[in-house]
């Protein structure tokens, strides 16, 4: 149940009330910036709420159960607060969302209706809007490892060991013809078999998208030129002269946790465990029930 400050409260009874909803959002870069549908500014603990953003919400939608609860959160694109740039880059990804009812004449009368955080976007061409996931969300995501055949550990991070710097595992190349509009053709990585960099990651280093990484899905070498398939899009169209560093990736088989990297003693999955067709077998006369290794 929600505390709510005796002097809202009897704000509240008197039957005439002067409300605003103000909303603090916290990007994952530590920045905030508050928002109110009031039509002056209000602030209080240490952030100016600031009329006219560009931003409106929906109704709150709230169950008893364990549902993720949402509400919707619409804004123009024109907002010099909220940019079509900082969209694209993703720095309102996730970001922690706070939502107050104040009583905007004296804002020290005010109660924290809900947390939660920005789950998807959808944009337009003049408009967004930012769904507001409340914080059971979390509850959804995986705790914890799971036993499966292939590895669960993040190649090169602590767990695995391997050392992407390793000039053998990256590579530097520049893209030289534009194949579709996440394939192409790059100069530089000659050095490098074919699928060597499949299931890897790209960092771009110059160009429309420097700074943001993708993911490889496929690495193939035509004629001696390497081509790159990215798993998605990037935010920004590729162009010739794009210049990156591509590292090398794995498809979480031991058997190329061995050929590849020669770090077995570090996978992290259950080779061995019994697939789908040993829970599929069934009682036949042709004998294969010895009681021997399936």
């Amino acid at each position: 149940m929600k505390q709510i400050n005796p002097a809202l409260q009897e704000h509240l009874d008197s039957g005439t009330t002067t409300l605003a909803w103000c909303w603090r959002l916290i990007r994952a870069d530590g920045l905030s910036f508050g928002f109110t549908d009031h039509d002056r500014t209000r602030a209080f603990d240490g952030t100016d709420f600031e009329p006219e953003s560009g931003l409106v919400a929906s109704e709150l939608r709230s169950g008893a159960d364990l549902s993720v609860d949402a509400q919707d959160a619409e804004g123009v694109l024109s907002s010099d607060r909220i940019t079509e740039t900082d969209i694209l880059d993703g720095r309102w990804d996730a970001a922690q969302v706070e939502v107050w009812r104040v009583n905007w004449a004296n804002t020290d009368q005010r109660v924290l209706m809900r947390r939660g955080a920005i789950g998807q976007i959808r944009r337009g061409r003049l408009a967004f809007v930012a769904e507001v996931r409340s914080m059971a969300h979390v509850l959804g995501q995986t705790v914890g490892r799971t036993f499966q055949a292939g590895c669960d550990a993040a190649l090169g991070d602590t767990r695995c060991g391997v050392d992407l710097e390793d000039p053998a595992f990256n590579g530097t190349g520049t893209v030289t013809d534009l194949l579709r509009d996440r394939a192409f053709s790059a100069s530089g990585l000659g050095g490098f078999s074919a699928g060597w960099f499949a299931f890897g990651t790209i960092a771009w280093t110059s160009g429309a998208n420097t700074g943001r990484k993708a993911e490889v899905l496929g690495h193939d070498v035509t004629d001696g030129v390497a081509v790159l398939t990215l798993l998605e899009p990037p935010v920004r169209a590729i162009a010739e002269g794009d210049s990156f560093i591509v590292r090398a990736g794995c498809d979480k088989r031991m058997a190329t946790c061995a050929a590849k990297f020669a770090n077995t003693v570090n996978f992290r999955g259950f080779p061995h465990m019994p697939g789908q067709d040993s829970v599929l077998r069934y009682a036949t006369r042709d004998g294969g029930h010895e009681g021997g290794v399936l």
